[in-house]
């Protein structure tokens, strides 16, 4: 699944708000987490279940959808699990992921996407991405900040080690890494230069929580027409090259490696899964 879709935006969904679940279906996010966790009060978790529950029976998304369940060890984690397995869920989402094995022994059968929001989870990112069976990874920076006890910062510095080794961990492991998210929604400004960093550093998306920040990740992480038709033009003079014969090709005047080719043929594949026909699931 994670090789076959786009992963620009996904939003966060509280679980006990079934108004904001219904409207999440045709907001444009690439993919979409119902959270039975932190956005849900403990009084409000039952009713949460329930309303994800529905949700997901009923059916008619057009975009994956993901459960962010309660963690190890809590009253919850049981039940959510069972509710999200039975139900059709795209994935879980677990949060504060510090150790491999206990990941490795859920044994679901269902991608599993692990949320490193912790200095013990950044640690051990790599052999968490390792598992099998784990999809991705999403920063939560929020809870990393605090437990590191840094300050906020614009270029977000104190966490830019913590957010590289969890890029680095997901891209050996062929798995996708997701940024985590912008907390001002009134900060269009802020959060496209966010988006624009986590793409630099290389993470394939973005986590949202607002409607409102969805078009700003989708186009960070997205391919333009533009960049579209500047790849088909490099492959073309790489292609050119080739049936001639040379052995070095150019573009523009610039040395056209095998790197730049197969990077013009990533973007040539997000082209054409951003610009697709949505299927519904």
């Amino acid at each position: 699944m994670t090789a076959s879709i786009v992963w620009r935006s996904v939003l966060y969904v509280p679980g006990d708000k079934s108004r904001a679940i219904e409207k999440a279906r045709g907001l444009g996010a690439d993919a979409v987490i119902l959270d039975l966790e932190d956005a849900v009060a403990p009084e409000a978790k039952a009713q949460a279940r329930e309303n994800v529950r529905l949700a997901l029976r009923a059916g008619g998304w057009r975009v994956p959808v993901l459960v962010r369940v309660n963690g190890l060890g809590t009253e919850h984690e049981h039940a959510d699990r069972e509710m999200a397995l039975l139900s059709g869920a795209a994935g879980l989402v677990l949060p504060k992921t510090e150790d491999a094995r206990a990941v490795a022994a859920l044994s679901l059968g269902l991608p599993l996407w692990a949320m490193i929001e912790t200095p013990a989870g950044v640690l051990n990112a790599a052999a968490i991405a390792a598992v099998p069976g784990v999809a991705g990874l999403l920063v939560g920076a929020n809870d990393l900040a605090r437990a590191l006890r840094t300050g906020p910062h614009p270029e977000r510095l104190p966490l830019l080690h913590a957010l590289s080794a969890v890029v680095l961990a997901a891209r050996a492991a062929g798995k996708v890494p997701l940024d985590a998210v912008f907390n001002d929604i009134t900060d269009g400004e802020g959060l496209a230069r966010e988006c624009a960093q986590g793409r630099m550093l290389g993470f394939a998306g973005k986590t949202v929580i607002h409607p409102g920040q969805i078009a700003a990740a989708n186009a960070a992480y997205g391919v333009t027409a533009a960049q579209a038709d500047e790849a088909r033009a490099l492959l073309g003079a790489w292609e050119t090259a080739r049936a001639e014969g040379k052995s070095v090709a150019t573009y523009r005047g610039s040395l056209v490696e095998q790197m730049h080719v197969d990077a013009a043929r990533d973007n040539l594949t997000l082209w054409a899964q951003q610009t697709q026909p949505e299927s519904t699931s």
